[in-house]
């Protein structure tokens, strides 16, 4: 299969597996803050899966998210057959584990991307070593999180132990330690971003500098919010920020050449977001002074056609503006010499202004201007 077809595959999974969680409970529980979460990773790595297949970055985005989608589709199949109506559906027990179990693969697909951003290797010999322990560590975690024997959350209460026995026992002694040990991993893996910081140059410590940032603040408070709240639910809510810094890092430094792809994306999301709210506050407000709903679609429809044009244009404006400095400013350098243009006669003075466009424009090492005399 090819890897764009496979990553759009990844995204359609996630995608069914949240129709599934809504279609088995209607509303979400108290695991709904992963539909806040897994958004981001799932668009980010479908992105850079299909346009960077042999880069692992995307497909560990991507893989977060789509493990997180069903995550969020167990949750809510294991409240329907444990709170919501005890005894419905087969398989609460193993659903509720997965519920709360996911979690610990999807923090080594974190780990594994600090470690490999943005180029897919490791920075040294020495953080290849600490990789290959964090895979090991991860997995252990992923084998022995069945066996816990804490109090599951609320919503899941009533659910039973998979396992039962002398084996099953000593293994659930090990998990709190193992979970423990992420405090630990996850701030040495932000520690390798600020040492390839360190020891990079010129457009690739542009590149990866957003991404820095914005992974060690993730890297600090999720340890923090673990000791001050006594859980890390608090601290979920930042996770979303590593793909988007990604993101931004891309869109700003052109990191993997799909900036325009991004661009496009936020564009049209911010325009489609901006005519919808239009669109329902019209709806409301003139339905409420008129009292028609007909003719309050009708006019909103018309309003927000009218605004498609001009809006867009602002949106696109905005985000030139912030993300493509380079040629925005070449934009309204060639729109200011086209003003000049219309009442310049003198052609000297012509000719030193197009020297002065194209090199602030184009920027050329020699700039030679050839003019060709009328017979």
């Amino acid at each position: 299969m090819r890897p764009a077809w496979l990553a759009a595959a990844g995204a359609g999974i996630a995608v069914l597996a949240v129709a599934a969680g809504f279609a088995v409970r209607h509303e979400p529980g108290g695991d709904g803050y992963i539909l806040l979460v897994a958004p981001p990773f799932v668009v980010v790595g479908a992105l850079l899966a299909a346009r960077r297949p042999a880069n692992p970055i995307g497909w560990l985005f991507l893989a977060f998210g789509v493990l997180a989608c069903v995550g969020f589709a167990c949750g809510q199949y294991a409240q329907r057959a444990i709170s919501d109506d005890p005894g419905s559906l087969p398989g609460e027990d193993v659903a509720a584990v997965l519920a709360v179990h996911l979690w610990h693969p999807l923090f080594g697909f974190i780990v594994l991307s600090l470690l490999l951003f943005p180029d897919g290797r490791f920075l040294s010999r020495g953080w290849r070593r600490f990789g290959r322990l964090c895979v090991a560590y991860y997995a252990a975690l992923v084998l022995v999180g069945p066996f816990d024997r804490e109090d599951l959350p609320a919503q899941y209460a009533g659910a039973d132990q998979l396992f039962h026995g002398p084996v099953a026992d000593a293994l659930a002694a090990v998990f709190p330690f193992l979970l423990t040990l992420n405090l630990l991993v996850l701030p040495i893996a932000g520690a390798s971003l600020i040492a390839r910081l360190r020891r990079t140059r010129g457009d690739e410590r542009q590149q990866v500098k957003v991404f820095v940032y914005a992974v060690a603040f993730v890297m600090f408070m999720f340890p923090l919010s673990i000791v001050v709240f006594g859980n890390g639910a608090y601290g979920v809510f930042l996770l979303g920020l590593i793909p988007a810094s990604a993101a931004v890092a891309i869109l700003k430094y052109r990191l993997y050449d799909i900036d325009v792809v991004i661009n496009r994306t936020l564009v049209y999301g911010a325009l489609t977001a901006a005519l919808a709210a239009t669109y329902l506050a019209l709806v409301l407000l003139i339905g409420l002074a008129v009292g028609q709903s007909g003719l309050a679609v009708a006019v909103s429809t018309l309003a927000v056609a009218a605004l498609f044009r001009p809006l867009r244009a602002r949106i696109q404006g905005a985000v030139d503006r912030r993300f493509y400095r380079r040629r925005y400013d070449a934009a309204q350098t060639l729109e200011a010499f086209g003003l000049r243009l219309r009442d310049e006669l003198d052609l000297e003075a012509l000719a030193a202004d197009v020297r002065e466009v194209v090199q602030d424009t184009v920027q050329p090492a020699h700039v030679s201007l050839w003019l060709r005399r009328a017979p």
